[in-house]
């Protein structure tokens, strides 16, 4: 009887997501035992509703044009899951001849992936789980997939901006990054700098909390310095009490939604300081962004897909593939299967060696962690002022 895969995918995509889904499908190839690997598309729902896809039935060449798709190729999903929905997944499973269910997703997705692993534990269906997230707060692993290339997207960024911000220094741009309980995002824009007064000038992260009157005397500092000031941001920044330093414009029974922290802080720039201001909130584009994705985060997904399949068909089940760094001077990564439970629902945020004292910067310590996770290096500009 053929031993069937399942793919789900859960959550907010990234630029190598569909890496990781290419590297399932190579491993299902080269190995006997794995019969169709289905994809079910549009996330957790579609396994009620029964939309799988075999994507094995597609030839090699369109395949590969996975490595480069944006986005989720068979869709995502947040749909919401009840105790009562994973055992229905046990019958639904067995029908299609799945042996093999694989969740590629964040905090959440993992959250998922650890119930549907106690419902299938005594089935012989095994259950594993693939890290995905741009904002690289999945617990056990050293890095997601997916973070380096919104790493990569956000330190050129900055780079760029930083470079038309110093040609007409006249106001100060203040830019948001997603990431709204962790600031790694954020923090990776200074990757953009190769030397001292590059842009960025000041980062805030969610980890420290917002102290308005310290911004204002930084921005004050810097702009009276050298007129052009390149602010990065969390979408998260929240005051000493844990509220968010913008107040929410929409409730639902799920969710609060806030106004843009860069068009506030840029607003009160303008109110308190009198000094011209704007903000910028890249959003999607980061997420999506296959023309700056970073070729070391595609084939950290394309491995975790593979060994993700390769570790259950090996009889593999409730754990997660995560990334150790191996020491030395040379950028080296290594595979590990960590339990699920160890994953599930637990926040990783930026720890404090990573942040300045101020808590309006990063440390040195973090950009040497960071630097090879973005792939090749930013290119570099001309700019004559800097020979003055």
């Amino acid at each position: 009887m053929s031993q069937n895969v399942l793919v789900v995918h859960g959550g907010g995509p990234t630029a190598v997501i569909n890496a990781s889904l290419y590297g399932v499908i190579e491993e299902a190839k080269r190995n006997p035992e794995v019969g169709k690997v289905y994809g079910a598309i549009g996330g957790t729902g579609a396994i009620f509703s029964e939309t799988f896809i075999d994507l094995t039935s597609f030839d090699d060449e369109k395949l590969k044009l996975l490595l480069h798709t944006p986005a989720s190729a068979i869709g995502s999903s947040r749909y919401p899951l009840y105790e009562k929905d994973y055992e229905k997944m046990v019958d639904i499973f067995k029908k299609h001849d799945i042996k093999y269910v694989l969740l590629n997703g964040g905090n959440g997705t993992m959250d998922a992936c650890g119930h549907i692993y106690e419902v299938c534990k005594d089935q012989d269906i095994k259950v594993v789980g693939i890290p995905k997230t741009i904002d690289n707060d999945i617990a056990m692993t050293d890095h997601s997939p997916g973070y380096g290339s919104a790493a990569r997207f956000i330190a050129a960024s900055t780079q760029e901006v930083g470079e038309d911000v110093k040609s007409l220094p006249i106001h100060v741009c203040i830019m948001e990054a997603m990431g709204r309980n962790a600031g790694w995002i954020t923090a990776a824009s200074a990757l953009a700098r190769r030397k001292q007064g590059d842009a960025p000038h000041l980062v805030y992260l969610p980890e420290r909390n917002f102290n308005e009157d310290e911004f204002l005397e930084d921005v004050s500092r810097l702009q009276k310095k050298q007129g052009g000031v390149v602010v990065l941001v969390s979408e998260g920044l929240h005051d000493a009490n844990g509220e968010s330093i913008v107040p929410p414009i929409f409730k639902s029974e799920r969710a609060v939604y806030y106004g843009d922290v860069s068009s506030h802080l840029a607003n009160l720039v303008v109110k308190k300081l009198g000094v011209k201001a704007r903000s910028e909130k890249p959003g999607l584009c980061g997420r999506a962004s296959v023309a700056l994705q970073s070729p070391v985060d595609r084939e950290e997904a394309r491995q975790a897909g593979t060994v993700a399949l390769r570790s259950a068909v090996e009889g593999n089940s409730g754990v997660m593939v995560g990334f150790e760094r191996v020491p030395g001077t040379v950028y080296q990564m290594k595979t590990k299967l960590v339990p699920i439970k160890e994953v599930m629902l637990y926040e990783r945020k930026m720890p404090d060696n990573f942040i300045n004292e101020r808590g309006n910067d990063v440390t040195q310590e973090f950009v040497d962690w960071c630097r090879p996770l973005i792939g090749d290096p930013l290119p570099e500009f001309l700019n004559f002022k800097d020979y003055l």
